[in-house]
């Protein structure tokens, strides 16, 4: 009788017990989701969309499965999976372990189930979708989690960031595609057959500037971006001099476009024999012409709408001044005037060794060039436009801790140079370069255009990517047509270039590849209203 009456307390002990340690309550849950900016990409495997937060003042609850909305999204049929992931240990993003399976959505719906024991306080998950290939770049995509199953029932989550449709871009060169550890420095134009050219460094065995292993690759599209031809090298000096492969790097490329003719001159700064150095400090280049001791400056040629391309032509003796240090490209697209003189961005260092920017100038079709004088000092990598009056805008990366842009005008070819009103105190840098470019369109029936700017939109480090817009030639740039490409950091590095009529192409170093294109409407450029506001400050 003893040992019944010892048992029946236990068992009512336990029963009495349970309710507090088991049945959990729905209100002792809660979930929050964040999104971020930045564009997902077609050829990446995963693309983050968004964090959920599950927050449970106790263990023991289950969750099964979370509703997913598209609504926002232009066509579901961009998105070939949605996936589920949980976070890292710091609530970072990883695809380590997957909650579901992964679903391809037939509607604005998805419902990811599994089953997965919360644990006590924050739970991270991870939702990410993997483009279609013929995703298109005109479209967004738009996902929010809308409702959470678990065993104590449903919980509605809270969107702290609201609606942000991400924009669909390209993975043009992601880290070891074709073995090649790192690709930087885009240069992007546009020919008179509407073909668009990529070129850029294939940095084969590390992320290092010159000196290294490093050789020029081109991507063309014929269809506005939409796809990419195979990576073809253009540039690559090999083992010229019985010197290895990484003395003998190429680096740095621009392209110039003639309108009138159709050629394509891409130019290139080669390195010899200066293992450990680089070329803007100390040593990594010399004054006087010699290989091996200066930086050579070198030109290839196509005639072909950027099928094949000549042998490098190196340029050094014929455009660098004896007593520079340096003379290089600009990593940039460069312009053909109304008039036909080409002009092409470069950049070097003078006798004292201090960094300048400067102009390279044809009026004969790239039969002859001349070098212009620096627009200052104290800066490097430039790009060109040409205002309405005919005179050149040069704007330049500045050097030495200054976290302005450094922005010249000249009426002469560069001859003489004029700081122009917003020198290195409007456009903000965290020192990289950036890209300008002019927009012709008509609007009622007038002829207009409008110069657009894109650089890392921050002085702290390269992150907040963004494309910037002036109706006033550069006078001023107002915020409310600034806009945010990509948030998180990235080497930046970008590249503007006229696509069509109402489109404008960027190639930049982003966070989600190491060289992404995206295809920008004019209308939301000059238009922004509706679209996603920024909620991280610089």
């Amino acid at each position: 009788m003893k040992t019944f009456v010892t048992i029946f307390v236990s068992l009512l002990t336990i029963v009495v017990l349970l309710p507090a340690t088991r049945m959990i309550c729905a209100e002792e849950l809660s979930a929050t989701v964040t999104q971020h900016v930045h564009p997902v990409l077609v050829r990446n495997q995963h693309n983050s969309l968004l964090r959920i937060t599950i927050s449970a003042e106790s263990p023991f609850v289950e969750l099964r499965s979370l509703t997913v909305s598209l609504r926002g999204t232009d066509d579901h049929h961009d998105i070939d999976a949605v996936e589920l992931f949980f976070a890292a240990e710091k609530g970072q993003s990883s695809t380590a372990m997957r909650f579901g399976d992964a679903l391809q959505p037939d509607g604005q719906t998805v419902v990811i189930g599994g089953h997965a024991r919360l644990h006590q306080g924050e739970n991270h998950f991870w939702l990410s979708c993997r483009l279609a290939p013929t995703a298109s770049l005109d479209h967004k995509v738009d996902a929010t989690c809308v409702d959470i199953e678990t065993s104590t029932g449903h919980i509605k989550p809270v969107d702290r960031t609201g609606s942000l449709r991400k924009r669909i871009g390209i993975a043009l060169r992601r880290h070891y595609d074709d073995g090649v550890h790192t690709y930087r420095i885009p240069a992007l134009a546009t020919t008179p057959q509407h073909t668009l050219l990529c070129v850029y460094d294939m940095r084969r065995r590390s992320s290092r500037d010159l000196q290294e292993d490093i050789d020029i690759g081109l991507l063309r599209s014929v269809d506005g971006g939409q796809t990419w031809e195979p990576q073809r090298i253009i540039m690559d000096q090999g083992t010229v001099g019985g010197r290895p492969q990484e003395l003998n790097g190429v680096s740095d490329p621009g392209l110039l476009v003639d309108p009138a003719t159709g050629e394509i001159f891409c130019f290139a700064v080669w390195m010899v024999d200066k293992e450990g150095k680089h070329q803007w400090t100390a040593d990594g280049s010399e004054p006087g012409f010699e290989i091996g001791k200066t930086a050579q400056f070198l030109m290839v040629r196509s005639r072909d709408d950027g099928q094949t391309w000549s042998k490098p032509q190196n340029m050094t003796r014929a455009w660098k001044q004896k007593e520079w240090v340096l003379f290089a490209p600009s990593p940039h697209q460069g312009i053909a005037l109304d008039d036909g003189t080409l002009v092409m961005p470069t950049q070097g260092r003078n006798a004292e060794g201090r960094e300048f920017s400067n102009l390279l100038t044809s009026d004969d079709h790239g039969a002859h060039w001349k070098v212009s004088r620096p627009a200052s000092v104290g800066n490097s990598e430039c790009q060109a436009v040409e205002l309405g009056d005919g005179s050149l805008m040069l704007n330049m990366r500045t050097e030495h801790g200054v976290k302005f842009r450094t922005v010249a005008t000249t009426g002469d070819l560069g001859q003489t140079w004029t700081p122009h009103v917003t020198n290195r105190q409007t456009l903000i840098e965290p020192g990289c370069s950036g890209s300008l470019c002019r927009f012709d369109f008509r609007q009622n029936g007038r002829d207009r255009y409008v110069l657009l700017f894109a650089n890392p939109y921050s002085q702290t480090g390269r992150d907040h990517h963004s494309v910037r817009v002036s109706f006033d030639e550069g006078v001023t740039w107002p915020e409310e047509n600034r806009l945010l490409l990509d948030e998180f950091r990235g080497a930046g590095y970008p590249s503007l270039s006229r696509v069509d009529d109402t489109h404008v192409g960027i190639v930049y170093e982003g966070s989600q590849a190491d060289l992404v294109f995206e295809r920008l409407s004019l209308k939301e450029l000059l238009h922004p209203g509706g679209q996603a506001t920024e909620r991280s400050g610089n």
